[in-house]
């Protein structure tokens, strides 16, 4: 009888070491006919005393139907149900693996740098002297340079702002405008020839690069979206040639319309004859005449002191990242050797993403 179950193929014996009796096969194959199949993993059904091939003994060898339905559960079905449990809770640890990295990996794989948010803003300053003067000057005074400039209308003085480390430099383009040769001295005393690369007078802005210059610390832009009016600021720059020079204050207000010359004549110095930028706000023309060709933007209003020689100088937020480059400030007095002459606490930055925006323009050699 047994050999004859072997042959036919209805039956199998099931793990163990009896062979004194067989079950169907159809318990395998025919899940529909036990609708407990397979039962939970947690369900571990009775073995009965008189099941052969359990409890060490040889069974009483009986009917093999008589069993039908106390058959204890294979466990090839049981770990295949749990195989996809598994994967899938893989997968849910992978997926919340990835989300978190999600926009980091979306820009590293797209090559786009956007502007970033004053939340991730770059910490520049060490942690023990982050939201001091003291730590905002000592990390980005070394990315800060004075500009002399001569022209055939004289010598104007300038600052500028260091963002690359082989010697680009963003300044004000009235600073260099109709200049024959240039003049940089970083912070710490060194002299560099620089060449004009790219000028916009409509925004005021000019690129330099310093000649044979290597291994300089370049300036962090930040993100000139994210101030508020009332943000602590700090100053750098060289008024009246005074290198290095550090003053603080608040953003006082922001999107103020000023207007410019675009006159090369009318370069840092040179405005009629007292050392100051002319400029226009608010329909009133401050230290001096402005001229015919005119252009205006949005500028960053600050009470920082700002005298002649800030301009193309960093206005920095307190995490030492530059949010704007200092580019007019307006002095009670037309006359600079006056007692009352200097600031008043009315000065304007053009943004930094104004800045970011125009670069390419820059690099290219754009002379406009």
């Amino acid at each position: 009888m047994t050999e004859s179950f072997r042959r036919s193929g209805e039956y199998e014996y099931p793990q163990g070491d009896g062979h004194q009796s067989a079950y169907p096969r159809q318990q395998h194959v025919a899940p529909s006919v036990n609708p407990e199949w397979p039962p939970p993993p947690a369900y571990e059904p009775a073995r009965p005393a008189f099941a052969p091939g359990y409890g060490g003994g040889e069974g009483d060898g009986g009917d093999a139907t008589a069993h039908l339905g106390t058959v204890p559960a294979a466990p090839e079905p049981r770990k295949r149900t749990k195989g996809p449990l598994a994967v899938l809770a893989a997968v849910a640890i992978v997926a919340a693996a990835i989300g978190g990295g999600t926009a980091y990996g979306i820009q590293e794989l797209t090559g786009k740098t956007t502007v970033p948010s004053s939340s991730t803003s770059t910490n520049v300053v060490p942690s023990s002297k982050r939201g001091t003067v003291a730590g905002v000057a000592a990390a980005v005074s070394p990315s800060i340079v004075e500009i002399s400039a001569t022209s055939n209308q004289g010598q104007s003085t300038g600052s500028g702002v260091i963002i690359t480390g082989d010697g680009e430099i963003v300044t004000n383009n009235h600073v260099i405008s109709g200049a024959s040769s240039i003049k940089v001295a970083t912070s710490s005393g060194k002299s560099y020839t620089a060449q004009v690369v790219g000028t916009d007078s409509k925004k005021d802005l000019a690129l330099i690069k310093l000649e044979g210059a290597s291994g300089l610390k370049a300036a962090t832009l930040g993100n000139s979206d994210g101030i508020q009016v009332g943000d602590q600021v700090v100053a750098i720059g060289s008024p009246e040639g005074l290198t290095g020079t550090v003053t603080s204050g608040i953003v006082s207000s922001l999107n103020r319309d000023v207007t410019v010359s675009t006159d090369e004549n009318q370069g840092q110095g040179q405005g009629n004859g007292n050392g100051q930028w002319p400029f226009e706000f608010g329909g009133r023309q401050f230290n001096g005449d402005t001229g015919s060709s005119t252009t205006t933007y949005k500028a960053i209003q600050t009470d920082a002191s700002l005298n002649p020689g800030n301009s193309g100088g960093a206005l920095i937020d307190m995490n030492g990242n530059i949010i704007g480059v200092n580019s007019a400030m307006y002095s009670a007095s037309s006359d600079s050797t006056s007692s009352s002459a200097g600031s008043v606490g009315l000065g304007f930055a053009i943004p930094i993403n104004t800045v970011k925006s125009d670069l390419a323009t820059l690099r290219s050699g754009s002379q406009n």
